[in-house]
């Protein structure tokens, strides 16, 4: 599922503070959350902090939006307080902006499967869930399964997170880093069902088990295969331009912008002067040779300053194919649809990473016709 705007922005800005209070290492021992109890006394301030930001961040995205609606407001924001209590790790690198929750509690099954249940580790050091609840889960799991089975389920607990955090490290589009996404992983595990007459060939297998590597490549393949079945998109880091022109230069200076894909937030002209200063926000795929561009354009007479500012998705769809009549009418069919910036982005960051482009060397071919026939 898609993470509120806010909520991910939150999470992207306070990646440092993260990073201390979680201490880089998820799924610790008892042993050692108690010894860290200390230490993470002397940030309780901050913590408070950063948990309130994420509750304010919640209710700025649900009920300053939704004011004629405020019962499906109130209700969304009860659905992701109650799911940021089950935060079993963030990603990439344990502090990205993906997260990770812990499935819902659920008992034995008729064949004898359980369920991988994790712990909420996150959700306990930034005090969005209690002690208690964590607590009940284990005694009741550990009391009513097979010891051997329930070994097992706790062992595989940090190869279900190494998939995820591999899974966001890098993405399904161009291997990138995900952004503002969150996974709910449910991983079963049947009992044994070798018997003692069996072939020594199934006695080997089950002997070893199953490997980490398999779990931590099954959870990734299946975190990249939810995110291509909900409409990814590409996310772009923008610049801020701030850009000082001449009146009989905004001419070129506007086509140039045009050319990079800018967006124009506002243009003003200074007092005192005849200079213009103009306002865009311009993707940082698009500034190589910006400078030198402008500079060619406009004589040497305009100048731009370039800042980072923010992460940008873009709404257009990297796998959009007009289909129906409706779409084929309005974006044409063929050679005639318009390029596709989403996708041409991917292809070179792609090509640039020597991973398989799905290009044809003929795109789309029509039937030559010979006009003179000779004989």
């Amino acid at each position: 599922m898609k993470l509120p705007p806010t909520l991910t922005k939150v999470l992207d800005e306070s990646a440092d503070l993260l990073s201390d209070i979680i201490g880089g290492k998820l799924g610790q021992s008892a042993k050692s959350l108690e010894m860290h109890t200390s230490s993470l006394s002397e940030n309780d301030s901050l913590i408070e902090v950063l948990r309130k930001r994420i509750v304010d961040a919640l209710e700025s995205e649900f009920l300053c939006g939704n004011e004629n609606d405020k019962d499906q407001a109130e209700k969304c924001k009860g659905k992701w307080l109650e799911l940021l209590g089950r935060i079993w790790a963030l990603g990439p690198r344990q502090v990205g902006p993906n997260i990770l929750f812990t499935p819902e509690y659920k008992m034995e099954n008729d064949d004898g499967t359980i369920l991988i249940h994790g712990s909420p580790y996150v959700s306990l050091r930034l005090g969005l869930a209690d002690n208690s609840s964590a607590s009940d889960i284990a005694v009741i799991t550990s009391s009513e399964l097979t010891q051997p089975l329930y070994g097992e389920a706790e062992s595989l607990e940090s190869s279900l997170m190494s998939g995820f955090q591999l899974a966001t490290a890098a993405g399904p589009l161009c291997d990138e880093p995900m952004w503002g996404l969150a996974f709910l992983v449910e991983a079963y595990i049947s009992p044994s069902t070798v018997q003692v007459g069996d072939s020594e060939p199934n006695q080997l297998s089950e002997q070893y088990g199953l490997f980490t590597g398999q779990i931590m490549t099954a959870v990734k393949e299946a975190c990249r295969g939810a995110v291509l079945q909900r409409k990814p998109r590409l996310v772009e880091a923008m610049y801020f331009c701030e850009l000082n022109t001449p009146t009989e230069y905004l001419g070129p200076m506007y086509a140039v912008l045009a050319r990079r894909r800018a967006r124009v937030l506002k243009e003003e002209m200074q007092e005192g002067s005849p200079l213009f200063t103009v306002h865009a926000y311009v993707p940082v795929s698009e500034s190589f040779g910006f400078a030198d561009e402008l500079r060619r354009w406009t004589s040497g007479a305009s100048s731009a300053l370039l800042v980072l500012s923010h992460w940008e998705a873009l709404p257009e769809d990297p796998f959009f194919v007009p289909k129906t009549e409706e779409e084929i009418e309005e974006f044409g069919d063929g050679s005639s649809v318009l390029p596709n910036t989403a996708r041409k982005l991917i292809n070179a960051v792609r090509r640039r990473k020597g991973l398989p482009v799905e290009e044809k060397v003929v795109q789309h071919a029509t039937k030559q016709r010979t006009l003179a026939r000779k004989v």
